[in-house]
């Protein structure tokens, strides 16, 4: 699965907007949405910042980010 559409199925689990989403994460909603529908060049440091907002555990190689 991909991680924007893990990300979307949280954010809406949790009954988020993109906008309440982008506001807790601290980035703003052209990204979640652009993050959302795959857009490869986002950076990695906001995504990581939405993954953290959200509660996803991301393991690399088997350690946790």
């Amino acid at each position: 699965m991909k991680l924007g559409k893990i990300l979307k199925e949280a954010r809406k689990e949790q009954k988020l907007t993109q906008l309440q989403l982008a506001g807790y994460s601290g980035v703003g909603v052209r990204f979640v949405r652009e993050l959302e529908n795959g857009k490869q060049s986002c950076h990695i440091g906001k995504a990581i910042q939405i993954v953290s907002m959200l509660g996803i555990d991301i393991h690399l190689n088997g350690k946790k980010l």
